[in-house]
């Protein structure tokens, strides 16, 4: 699909002819001067290199045209190509020349058409000026500056929402039932993002209008507008975005490597947008927003290795003047060095049901006695698994599944959930899902020690077959260990020889995890951390607002204690300190919400036995095991319509739900509230990929993130009313204080099955009956399993019996009773669920 921006137009739909060689031709027929944009995607993914870029200029009389990612940038190494278009039969009247930092060979084709083909190869990094002439005139935006990187190409991302926030003025308890539509100045209604500000106010999370004018924002909450609804928002030429008025100061041009690198971006005069700062260049980068203040963004930024790079700063879909800059990272190297292993994964073998089902984990550091697991099949039965204790830390779980489908596996110490759990496990048909269905678990993904073996658990299981690889890059070699499991499942373990953070790379088919990397930071030998101990920890029952203190005892080690919690909303705060006596200090620190918060206590950077130490606030403390969602739009969306799934929350307790949508475009989140969950429509405004990742208690749920392919089947984006694809990854978020929801009415209703071939039953009561005489049988369910009993009887004139009674006698055995008053056939019922038992139903006669 290609579309066309023109200067001064609203977009022109180009046309696209296939030449059934594997290529295709996009014609279109420029009307103005300037540069024009390409848009061009493939099954709803932008490709590479679009938006693309062409100048078109009026030179004596004809139409010169110029476009090409060659006049743009690139990097060393590689070759990059533009094209020249001018009337036909005048190609030799096009003159190219290219100046830049390196000698470059410049490779020509001249066509019939007018066109002309150039390639070039630059082996330098930096800025190169592409000279475009012709019948000796410069043509319109000659020369071209490209930007060229150094080999290879790594990409890191900052997308800062701040400057498209709008508030509302006006104050609800939550976002849950509130939808939000704009209508523009031209009369379209759109969907739009809500969020709740810092100072509790309702406001538009991505505002980013493209036009002057009024425009009338409805909020509504059960399809009636809230207080003060619709807002009036008039936009003037202050407001409207435009990258032109953005201010770029600092690091822009030198750069200096492994050290912060500071970027001031300055909107105050840009109007409303969203900012987007990414780097490429041959290495990683670490970026961050290290302060926003009143529309100005302070950006650090730190490149692992000196060389080349390129720093893009954009703002509401527009780079800021001088973007890309080109950026000569000094400094010394890193001397980070990455050692990676891989491994051909196989497709799992199928399980089908009645077969029993294991696999094993390592999880370092639990008790055997405080181990659990269990296992709910798609009906919400849930079941205890056998755990088996196995030498160094190992555990084989056993369990078998009774039907097919996806089954929620749920592993636990101390009754929390260990790293990695819950996850899925299907029985049956097994789906091929990709790489964001691999699962990473373990300490080794938290914390590190160096000399010591650092563990993960790696599940591949419901992502099919692949080649996995484990990277771990860091001052020193690392030495990494596979360790092959059955049924989808692999361990790995790493070691190291210096302290630092680390990075682990993980990839399914050369495509990073959810995730991944992974920074870890690993700490010196714990040596004398290893003698302090906890006491007077409660780590059941705690209450919000409520202080929560415990001791900690050096029992004669020495250093410095540092003790930080993290919350359930993903937030980190210091625990007060403070010396009791001589090697016994006291740590306190007071929840703010419900739900599993983590306890890290070091000693020196290390941690402590047993640290981190996971500690249940409120009595109803969230269990993502019993969260499902479900819906079609996890797998499959449309591009400007609401899209729907269910998160169920039943029986689950009460918590913090978070539902983030990655994708090509920022997306219009809404929910509404049921009696088993919450209903989320999100509206994406371009097609492609885009990830779900639905997180209860800041725990992923079992089979998250999901992946939804979002279509332009409703024209909205190839029309135009859609928005451009980011070439960054953009981030819509939204968060809902859950309460707690039963299941019954509405929600899950627990299915039993039993087995009604093994109910047994005996007694003269069903070999004849006699009229008004009192008999009696019995039956016995013991090898029948769980199920429903039902008994029912029937008289010759149709009517129920006047007398029938059941009476359970024991746990297994029920006994029945019952008295006829007609002559004739009467009618018996036993069942055990849904199914008669052996005889039923039994014909008595009188």
């Amino acid at each position: 699909m290609s579309y066309l921006n023109m200067p001064g137009d609203d977009g022109l739909g180009p046309r696209v002819r296939d030449n059934n060689d594997g290529t295709i031709c996009v014609e279109y027929q420029p009307k103005v001067e300037g540069r024009h944009e390409v848009l061009m995607t493939h099954n709803g993914n932008a490709v590479k290199g679009s938006p693309f870029s062409c100048v078109v200029d009026t030179v004596n009389g004809g139409l010169v045209t110029a476009f090409g990612v060659g006049l743009v940038g690139g990097n060393s190494g590689e070759e990059e190509t533009f094209t020249v278009v001018a009337k036909s039969g005048t190609a030799k009247d096009i003159d190219v020349k290219i100046d830049g930092p390196g000698k470059v060979d410049l490779n020509r084709k001249d066509n019939a058409d007018g066109s002309a083909n150039f390639s070039y190869m630059p082996m330098t990094p930096g800025a190169y000026n592409v000279n475009i002439k012709y019948k000796g005139t410069h043509i319109k935006g000659s020369p071209f500056v490209a930007k060229v990187s150094g080999e290879g190409r790594k990409r890191t991302q900052l997308s800062l929402g701040n400057s498209a926030e709008y508030s509302l003025k006006v104050i609800e308890a939550d976002l849950v039932d509130l939808v939000g539509t704009i209508q523009t100045p031209a009369g379209n209604i759109e969907p739009c993002l809500l969020k709740k500000m810092g100072d509790g106010e309702i406001g538009i999370a991505s505002f980013n209008p493209r036009s002057k004018g009024d425009y009338k924002v409805s909020v509504t909450r059960h399809e009636k507008h809230i207080n003060h609804s619709p807002f009036r928002v008039h936009i003037g030429d202050k407001e409207l975005g435009h990258a032109a008025g953005c201010k770029v100061t600092g690091a822009i041009d030198k750069a200096v490597a492994n050290k912060p690198n500071e970027v001031i971006v300055d909107t105050t005069n840009a109007g409303y947008g969203g900012l987007s700062v990414a780097i490429e260049g041959p290495h990683r980068s670490d970026i961050e927003c290290y302060e926003a203040h009143d529309r100005s963004y302070t950006i650090h930024y730190s490149p692992h290795e000196p060389g080349i790079y390129i720093l893009n700063v954009r703002f509401s879909d527009e780079h800021v003047p001088g973007s890309p800059f080109l950026l000569n990272v000094a400094g010394d190297p890193s001397g980070r060095v990455r050692e990676t292993v891989t491994k051909q994964m196989e497709a799992a073998e199928a399980t089908n049901p009645n077969k029993l089902c294991e696999f094993i984990l390592q999880i370092p550091g639990t008790n055997p006695f405080d181990m659990e697991a269990s296992v709910t099949d798609p009906d919400g039965c849930t079941e205890l698994c056998d755990v088996m204790d196995l030498e160094d830390f190992h555990y084989k779980i056993m369990f078998t599944p009774k039907v097919n489908g996806v089954h929620t596996l749920s592993v636990k110490h101390k009754g929390m959930h260990i790293s990695g759990s819950p996850f899925q496990y299907s029985v049956g048909q097994l789906n091929m899902g990709g790489s964001h269905k691999v699962q990473v678990g373990g300490p080794g993904l938290e914390k590190g020690e160096v000399g010591s073996w650092n563990v993960a658990n790696i599940y591949t299981r419901e992502a099919g077959p692949g080649l996995l690889s484990f990277g771990v890059e860091g001052p020193t070699k690392a030495e990494i260990t596979l360790e092959n499991r059955p049924n989808g499942f692999l361990g790995a373990k790493y070691k190291v020889k210096k302290p630092g953070m680390h990075g682990l790379h993980i990839k399914f088919d050369d495509k990073h995890i959810p995730g991944s990397p992974f920074m870890v930071n690993i700490a010196p030998d714990s040596g004398t951390a290893r003698l302090v101990t906890v006491s007077a920890l409660r780590d059941r029952n705690l209450q919000v607002d409520k202080p929560n203190t415990f001791t900690v005892n050096f029992n004669g080690a020495t250093g410095k204690l540092h003790a930080s919690v993290r919350t359930p909303s993903g937030g980190h705060e210091d625990c007060f300190v403070q010396e009791m006596d001589s090697g016994m200090f006291g740590v306190r620190y007071i929840p703010k919400e419900n739900g599993v918060h983590y306890v890290d206590v070091k000693l020196n950077d290390s941690h402590i036995p047993d640290s981190p130490f996971a500690l249940m606030v409120g009595s109803c403390a969230a269990d993502p095991a019993m969260v499902s969602a479900s819906g079609e739009g996890l797998e499959h969306a449309k591009c400007g319509v609401k899209n729907k799934f269910v998160v169920h929350t039943a029986g689950a307790g009460s918590g913090l739900l978070a539902v983030t949508v990655d994708g090509p475009s920022k997306v219009a989140l809404s929910c509404k509230e049921l009696d088993d969950g919450y209903e989320f429509t999100f509206n994406p405004f371009c097609p492609g990929d885009y990830l779900i990742t639905v997180k209860y208690g800041n725990i992923p749920i079992a089979g998250s993130p999901y992946k939804s392919n979002v279509s332009d089947e409703t024209g909205c984006y190839s029309k135009g009313a859609g928005r451009k694809s980011s070439p960054i990854m953009e981030q819509s978020t939204m968060m809902i204080e859950t309460v707690e929801k039963k299941a019954g009415l509405g929600g899950k209703i627990r299915k039993f099955r039993g087995d009604a071939s093994k109910v047994v039953a005996k007694g003269q009561g069903l070999k004849k009956a006699f009229t008004n005489r009192l008999q009696t049988f019995n039956i016995d369910t013991k090898e029948a399993g769980e199920a429903l009993l039902m008994v029912g009887m029937i008289a010759p004139s149709g009517h129920p019996e006047a007398e029938l009674s059941v009476k359970k006698t024991t746990n297994t055995n029920y006994a029945i009773s019952y008295k006829v008053t007609e002559i004739g056939d009467h009618v018996l019922h036993v069942k055990w669920g849904d199914d008669d038992i052996p005889g039923s139903p039994f014909v008595l006669s009188t």
